[in-house]
């Protein structure tokens, strides 16, 4: 007979990989607090790799456009999860699909605890009139909410690093790390799923020109329209790099272990770096650091944020997808110069992690 114990906790999160990899430093806690408790983690398949450290935990990758589409595909999801052993769930999304989830196990007798995302609080920092600017409770800590009411309080102050992954000479993730042995690794990830978080690519090409000069720069990128662009910076310049073209998910992780400073928008590559411990320098467009979707444990000081005394009404929403009339160019705003002489003084106060 299985005790209750010997059950795992089953956690959920459908969305995009920069919300995801925000889960880990949670985890890493959680862990440490709770080293023999078992948890399943439910999430797109792509995201599998950032799971890969943790080894009391099981992840289900899914396809929602496959073989778990529609509320059939729901149904058929949670007749999978349900053979789990599970305890208890905590749905770290809490949207339409995760609800319907959620009733089933509740109807099975399982405790269940959903993330509050704050929309009141929200709304109040988007809306244009009578805006409330005042920072929102980060997600890190909305995350650790959800496990405290499932009964496993969690506290980031305990969160470590783990240690950085071995890379035998022989890996293609060694051989372009040698290729920078005597200079300092910049990650630039300058892309993001909204236009309203994408620093304009002249004004981005002129900071890479520069800083490749004297560092190696290592670009990273998704689509295929991005990774074009990529393609043709690498091609331009002697010492920039196109990671994407050429490492999956996990060799990049492996690699974003090993540069120095990450240079991204409000995006996915800026917490993967985080988690990894590697400062991070972040161009925040329409949304701001006061949307509660900072990179885990980076200063305030490690944001370059458009002029509000400019353009008032940022934060515009939480995804960059509003850009109100007048505000097409906010974004130009933002001085190369400043982007280039931020990265060089953080760059002074780093030691190099790929000695």
């Amino acid at each position: 007979m299985i005790q209750q114990k010997d059950k795992s906790v089953l956690v959920y999160r459908f969305s995009a990989l920069g919300d995801i990899a925000m889960v880990i430093p949670v985890l890493r806690s959680f862990f440490k607090n709770y080293p023999d408790q078992k948890i399943i983690f439910v999430s797109r398949d792509y995201a599998k790799p950032l799971f890969d450290e943790f080894d009391n935990l099981e992840f289900i990758g899914i396809d929602f456009n496959g073989k778990y589409s529609g509320i059939k595909g729901l149904l058929k999801l949670f007749k999978v999860l349900r053979k789990k052993n599970i305890k208890s769930i905590a749905d770290l999304h809490n949207v339409l699909r995760t609800k319907v989830l959620n009733i089933l196990f509740k109807l099975s007798f399982k405790k269940v605890q959903y993330i509050y995302k704050g929309r009141a609080d929200s709304k109040k920092l988007l809306r244009k009139n009578n805006k409330i600017f005042k920072p929102l409770t980060p997600i890190q800590y909305r995350y650790c909410d959800v496990f405290r009411r499932l009964g496993f309080p969690v506290d980031l102050v305990n969160h470590e690093y783990p240690i950085k992954p071995y890379l035998d000479n022989y890996t293609e993730e060694q051989k372009l790390l040698k290729l920078s042995q005597n200079k300092q690794i910049i990650g630039i990830a300058p892309f993001s799923s909204f236009k309203g978080k994408s620093y304009p690519l002249d004004l981005m090409q002129i900071v890479i020109a520069y800083l490749q000069k004297n560092y190696s720069v290592y670009l990273f990128g998704g689509g295929d329209s991005e990774l074009k662009q990529i393609e043709i910076w690498d091609k331009a310049y002697k010492n920039v790099y196109d990671v994407s073209k050429h490492f999956n998910l996990g060799q990049q992780i492996n690699i974003i272990n090993y540069i120095d400073l990450m240079i991204a928008m409000d995006s996915a590559n800026g917490h993967l770096a985080a988690n990894c411990g590697i400062p991070v320098l972040t161009i925040w467009g329409m949304t701001h650091p006061f949307c509660g979707f900072t990179p885990f444990d980076q200063s305030i000081e490690n944001s370059i944020i458009i002029d509000r005394n400019l353009y008032p009404a940022i934060p515009t929403s939480m995804f960059g997808n509003k850009i109100p009339k007048g505000y097409e160019k906010a974004f130009r705003s933002i001085d190369p110069k400043k982007i280039i002489e931020k990265a060089l003084k953080i760059l002074e106060n780093t030691k190099s992690h790929h000695n």
